[in-house]
């Protein structure tokens, strides 16, 4: 079996894309689909930026999931290769639902621009943090979290891998809970740079909002499944999608369970589509022993061929 994965925020890059559209007219194709449907250049900000507008929120998520479904195109195009599930990273679970034939490119890509604008706008700039914890157990963060808190909000917002947590809340929880995690023991904690603190409570405004995007957005039937990032487990139903999506803004993005499920589902083979590489990597830490490839550019096409 094969999971296709799919990359999300603090992926892009300038650049990216570019040579596959060069060199494939239905990546071309995908990156002008997307202009269409957004109303402006996405293309051209995906291959030349400039970095300072490829980062703002509302601009990076469409660009990376336009960029991953190219990729997906192309890959298989040259290949021939389907998957028998998916699953994406906080925003890449918009990418694998375009993959499963569940959503649609454009409803897609006009959807995850407001998703990136309403996250944005749920905290003030500056209010908000991520931070990121390496070397301690889950539980241990929790009790953490709980001490550093102090009527404000920090939780645990990405289970990345086995001791890699990310934390997100209002900024001086988080800086609290990053001194507490250094003097329990982890080997590192350090802050994000990110725009606004996603995956904890104070994105329920966002979900709200996106809840009534999300209503009239068509939800097709799904050639494969996706592992939804709130659930860690396989969804085939098209009447949960919207509701996986809304609650997936201010809830924890459960990727170390979402590998091992696949793992358990028999999965053999991971291909990260998209910019970068991150979870091919945690792939390699989370389900030791299976492959793990990545396809972002024409050099990693033509590797993994």
């Amino acid at each position: 079996m094969i999971a296709f994965l799919f990359p999300g925020q603090g992926s892009q890059h300038a650049g990216m894309g570019k040579d596959l559209a060069e060199n494939f007219p239905v990546a071309r194709e995908t990156f002008e689909e997307a202009n269409d449907a957004l109303g402006f250049d996405i293309s051209s900000l995906c291959f030349n930026g400039p970095e300072s507008e490829l980062k703002l929120t509302a601009n990076t998520q469409p660009a990376i999931l336009t960029m991953s479904v190219a990729a997906l195109r192309v890959l298989e195009q040259e290949t021939g290769l389907k998957p028998s599930c998916a699953a994406g990273h906080s925003l890449g679970e918009y990418s694998a639902l375009v993959c499963s034939g569940a959503i649609s490119l454009a409803e897609a890509v006009r959807t995850v621009r407001l998703r990136g604008t309403f996250m944005q706008e749920a905290v003030p700039v500056g209010q908000g943090a991520m931070a990121a914890v390496l070397g301690l157990e889950s539980d241990v963060l929790a009790e953490i979290c709980a001490e550093a808190a102090q009527s404000q909000v920090v939780s645990a917002a990405n289970f990345n891998s086995p001791g890699q947590i990310v934390i997100a809340g209002h900024t001086e929880a988080v800086e609290r809970a990053i001194e507490l995690a250094k003097g329990r023991g982890a080997k590192r904690a350090l802050s994000l740079p990110v725009s606004a603190p996603f995956h904890c409570s104070l994105m329920e405004p966002a979900g709200l909002r996106l809840q009534d995007v999300l209503a009239a957005v068509h939800v097709a039937k799904m050639n494969c499944p996706v592992v939804s990032n709130v659930e860690a487990l396989p969804n085939a139903d098209p009447a949960r999608v919207k509701e996986l999506l809304v609650r997936q803004v201010s809830a924890p993005v459960r990727w170390d369970e979402s590998v091992a499920k696949m793992v358990e589902m028999g999965v053999e083979r991971f291909i990260e589509i998209g910019p970068g590489k991150v979870l091919a990597g945690l792939c390699k830490r989370t389900a030791k022993g299976k492959v793990a490839d990545n396809v972002s550019d024409l050099a990693s096409l033509k590797a993994l061929l």
